[in-house]
């Protein structure tokens, strides 16, 4: 994870640092979340994970066609 250097006033600073005490967070993690959502990157990866389980659903292990023996689970090609 990568460290940022902004510049603020600091009263904002203050001001922000009591509003993020009260919502029982950090003025970081606020910025961390706010860059998040700016980015895309939580949106990509809520994309992600919903490919992902609706592969997971259509496949034949989740429908429980098939009982899997520990053969089957320590298989080597």
């Amino acid at each position: 994870m990568a460290n940022l250097t902004i510049t603020v006033d600091d009263e904002v600073l203050k001001l922000a640092r009591r509003r993020a005490l009260d919502q029982r967070t950090s003025v970081n993690a606020l910025l961390r979340e706010y860059l998040e959502s700016y980015s895309g990157w939580r949106e990509d990866r809520n994309q992600a994970v919903r490919r992902f389980l609706s592969r997971a659903q259509q496949s034949r292990a989740s429908r429980g066609d098939h009982q899997w023996s520990r053969e089957d689970l320590h298989e080597r090609p």
